[in-house]
């Protein structure tokens, strides 16, 4: 059995298909998953979904690509947000630069706002880094982040930044790029690091493993992920699939007894 814990299924590819999504992960062997809030026009939806199916859960955050004027949490209303039983993580949250190639001031401050609603939350935090390793890892370190824990989702950096993420105690979660042929630092990462530190996602609809490469991605596909990580570190596909769930239950320890029965 299989966790994805990233995707969008409220968008509205995924979410026009959704009966026949759900029926898909069930054939997959896939029990459950965690959607993914980006804004807080569309958080409403998101938490709709959590709360019409046992199996899938959600989490509130703005996503960094949102620029100024938005709709923007503060720490307050994120902790109001996330009180909610079905919300289990704060995020998406995190720095992007490679849309905002000036490294904008406001993302930082975001990201501050949203690890610190994380840390009185008790609840761990969804990860966006691109093209920002350095920054993020610092602003993780200076706020106390590991205090909450949480997920570098969709991770494609190389094992240096790797091994300081899990150093401060955070999972790293990997997506269909770990199936391309080309990703050859994040295959490096998603053989060396600890079984006990790793999950598995779609980041649907997008990153569509090997062989949809190209193609919408859905929940049901994470398990091409898991095959092809058991694959590099030479171990059995169950095996790699009992653990990453495992890790994924003890993230978020609420989530075991729903996505089990």
């Amino acid at each position: 059995m299989l966790v994805d814990s990233h995707c969008h299924l409220d968008f509205p590819d995924l979410a026009a298909d959704l009966p026949a999504l759900l029926t898909a992960m069930q054939a997959s062997g896939v029990i459950g998953a965690l959607c993914i809030g980006v804004n807080m026009a569309d958080f409403p939806r998101v938490l709709a979904l959590a709360e019409a199916h046992t199996h899938l859960f959600a989490s509130v955050g703005l996503h960094p690509e949102y620029a100024p004027p938005i709709d923007e949490p503060d720490v307050e209303r994120l902790l109001r947000l996330a009180s909610h039983a079905k919300v289990i993580a704060i995020g998406e949250t995190g720095l992007d630069y490679h849309w905002h190639k000036d490294a904008p001031e406001w993302q930082r401050l975001r990201f501050r706002a949203h690890i610190q609603a994380a840390v009185a939350a008790s609840k761990p935090l969804v990860i966006h880094s691109r093209n920002a390793a350095a920054d993020t890892l610092a602003i993780l370190a200076a706020e106390g982040a590991a205090r909450a824990g949480g997920i570098l989702h969709c991770f494609s950096e190389d094992w240096a930044v790797a091994r300081q993420a899990l150093d401060m105690g955070f999972y790293l979660s990997f997506s269909g790029i770990v199936t391309f042929r080309n990703a050859a630092a994040v295959k490096d990462v998603a053989t060396r690091a600890p079984l006990e530190r790793i999950l598995v996602e779609t980041d649907a609809p997008y990153l569509a493993p090997t062989p949809f490469r190209g193609k919408r991605n859905e929940p049901a596909y994470v398990r091409h992920v898991a095959e092809e990580i058991a694959r590099l570190r030479q171990i059995p596909y169950l095996e790699l699939a009992h653990a990453t769930t495992e890790n994924f239950f003890t993230l978020f320890p609420a989530t075991r007894e729903a996505m089990q029965t």
